[in-house]
């Protein structure tokens, strides 16, 4: 008997594999570099690498960044627009707002040209009365003009659908009948939302990426049957839970950003265990550095997200801040004589000059290795040592030469942009929303993450580290804890005093409803199902909505208002009790809870002394000087064990650098918990 779980984790470097067998307690890893071309070429091969059979396998769950990196790269699918007649224009004007704070620069493009949207005659107004029916032959007309233009994916987005969605509905009817493929969607499909901007956006990234995710996914799926995988494939979506296959067309806009959205899963968990319920999380891959914040144990879900420059999204995601900054980032001079780290990545092929498979820009992973902190001759993902002296000229000659610095000055600078860099990450996301990052622990994971934590946590103040036990493949561990999850949005907009309770209570059970079928179609096998119900509130006139867990059946609007009159009086320290509270939104959550994961799995297995793990020492450079420093393997590593900084903890997926000064101990779940000041590491 055995209950075989596999979470894959396909980012813009690596490939990351995790196999749990929870009956013999046993859990392999994997890690390939990803095949940009074809990314189900690295997923089967990452799999094969793991030695199990196929039939075997319950559970196989996969983050994806295809649907991301399609939006941000502007390679999504050619799609289309059907819009309400003098409102084409929508993506492109947006709100009041301008690529950079100063100055007139900067351009916007937007996700669907403007000859490929069209218009057509209809009209609702906000309460969802019909202004001007729709014009069916305005549609078909549209219809035609798009094939006739090689339009793959249609969106069709209407003024105020979300109050009464019938000619969407209508329109997509007749779209359907006509269009050569399944990529359609009504943008009250994807969301029932007011803002007309935001609600289009995020129905323009779903058409633009519903062809690529849908066919990657399916492509994945058919691998997987011919190898003999008999359940079905599962797909994480950026607020944190999971989906089937089969479903993904319909909902290809939930798997933007789910990736990262698996590790911040996780890291919840490895923390929550470890005693360590307020944690900021620093994802750091090879291409960007992804932070969130997770308060009393869990994730701060948003639902709202600038994926770039005008192109905001609008669904139940984790509150996640992204910069270009990650192992393959590249360091360069700019324009006005000064050193930059990253947006652009050297990615995965050729990747970092330390790669030795043609790369010719010196990158983070570079410097690191440069200056000792990563192992030269074992590098993730290459056969060859690192060509030192390369990486030296290459440094030398691009940076160096232009700053008046030696080659390890050099290299020492980009850490120090870097580091820098990752630290506004965390400052945008804690301290400007209101958190001290002092009040948390620091989780560093991707396979860059622990590299740089430590200094990290001293640039912000922030006294413990807490690096698990697979940093490199934390995304992956977060895919098989993830429960299957679907989120529900519909816009009331009307005032608390005038509700009717029952309608209120009818659509949460519409949503209940819905949510439920969802989980029937994907034929998962689930503990229990739970279900949540919030509610979106602002005071008349105001734009900013507070949200709050409700109760339904049985919603109350003079209980709800008087919750709400007094989490505001928490928050802002002043009553509104002359002025109308707006219901604006009702949310449901529908969840399908699997059986839990018993992370002490990860518990080192080793009794050794700690003084067996060391495997060496070799020079590293911090502060300005080179340190002899102690290198230890992580599977070596015993629970309990301790040791101080200088120090580097090497291991397939991640290298740990521990600054000097800093202690560190091995937990009981196999995570380093670190004392960034070298006091007491009890945690």
């Amino acid at each position: 008997m055995s209950n075989i779980s596999i979470g894959v984790d396909v980012g813009g470097t690596f490939t990351d594999f995790l196999m749990i067998d929870t009956e013999r307690r046993e859990f392999r890893v994997a890690k390939v570099p990803t095949t940009v071309d074809d990314r189900a070429r690295g997923f089967m091969q990452g799999l094969a690498e793991l030695g199990v059979d196929f039939e075997a396998i319950d559970w196989l769950v996969h983050g994806t960044t295809a649907g991301t990196n399609a939006v941000l790269e502007r390679k999504g699918a050619r799609c289309g627009l059907i819009t309400t007649r003098g409102f084409r224009d929508v993506l492109e004007l947006g709100r009041r707002t301008r690529p950079y704070a100063y100055g007139l620069s900067g351009t916007f493009e937007a996700l669907i040209p403007r000859e490929l949207r069209l218009e057509v005659r209809e009209r609702m107004d906000a309460a969802g009365r019909v202004v001007e029916p729709l014009n069916e032959d305005d549609v078909r007309a549209a219809v035609k003009k798009l094939l006739e233009m090689d339009v793959e994916s249609v969106v069709i987005h209407f003024l105020h659908s979300y109050a009464n969605d019938t000619h969407e509905k209508r329109c997509a009817e007749i779209v359907r009948s006509l269009w050569p493929n399944k990529n359609v969607v009504a943008g009250h499909e994807i969301i029932r939302e007011m803002r007309e901007f935001e609600r289009g956006s995020t129905a323009a990234i779903h058409g633009a990426i519903r062809p690529i995710v849908a066919r990657y996914i399916e492509r994945v799926a058919d691998e997987l049957a011919k190898k003999g995988f008999r359940k079905e494939l599962l797909v994480m979506q950026a607020n944190g839970g999971m989906m089937a296959a089969s479903v993904v067309g319909e909902h290809a806009v939930h798997t933007v950003m789910s990736g990262p959205a698996g590790g911040v899963l996780a890291a919840s968990a490895i923390a929550k265990a470890a005693g360590f319920p307020n944690i900021i999380t620093g994802d750091m891959g090879g291409t960007s550095y992804d932070v969130a914040v997770i308060v009393n144990g869990e994730p701060v879900i948003t639902a709202e997200k600038d994926l770039a420059y005008g192109v905001p999204l609008r669904i139940p995601m984790i509150d996640m801040s992204t910069v270009g900054a990650g192992g393959g980032s590249i360091a360069r001079i700019d324009a006005a004589g000064m050193l930059r780290v990253g947006p652009e990545s050297a990615g995965s092929f050729p990747g970092p000059i330390g790669y030795g498979r043609g790369g010719t820009e010196p990158t983070i992973t570079d410097a690191n290795l440069l200056l000792g902190r990563i192992n030269p001759t074992s590098i993730t993902g290459s056969d060859a040592p690192a060509p030192l002296d390369k990486i030296a000229s290459i440094l030398e000659e691009k940076i160096g030469r232009h700053l008046g610095l030696d080659v390890v000055a050099s290299a020492a600078a980009i850490l120090d942009i870097a580091v820098n860099e990752l630290a506004g990450a965390i400052r945008l996301i804690s301290i400007e929303k209101g958190h001290n990052p002092r009040d948390f622990a620091l989780m560093p994971f991707g396979g860059a993450g622990p590299l740089h934590a430590v200094a990290i946590a001293r640039e912000l103040g922030i006294p413990h580290v807490l690096v698990p036990r697979f940093p490199g493949l934390t995304s992956a561990l977060g895919c098989i804890l993830a429960d299957v999850r679907h989120d529900f949005v519909q816009t009331v907009n009307l005032p608390l005093a005038s509700l009717d309770p029952k309608e209120i209570d009818s659509i949460f059970a519409r949503q209940v409803e819905e949510g439920r079928a969802l989980l029937a179609r994907e034929k998962v096998e689930v503990k229990e199902i739970v279900t949540r119900h919030e509610a979106d509130l602002l005071y008349r006139g105001q734009s900013h909505v507070i949200r709050l867990p409700v109760e339904s059946p049985g919603f109350d609007p003079q209980k709800v208002g008087e919750r709400f009159a007094q989490h505001y009086i928490d928050r802002f320290g002043i009553s509104l009790a002359e002025m109308s509270p707006m219901l604006v939104n009702v949310r449901t959550t529908v969840i399908g809870v699997r059986e839990r994961i018993d992370l002490s799995l990860f518990r080192p297995q080793v009794t050794t002394d700690v003084n067996e793990a060391r495997t060496g020492r070799r020079k590293v450079y911090f502060n300005g000087e080179w340190v002899e420093t102690d290198i230890y393997r992580r599977d070596l590593l015993p629970a309990g064990a301790q040791f101080e900084g200088p120090a580097i903890v090497e291991q397939m997926d991640a290298t740990l650098v521990v600054d000097p000064g800093a202690r560190c101990r091995v937990d009981d779940f196999g995570n380093i918990l670190i004392e960034v000041n070298g006091f007491n590491a009890a945690g």
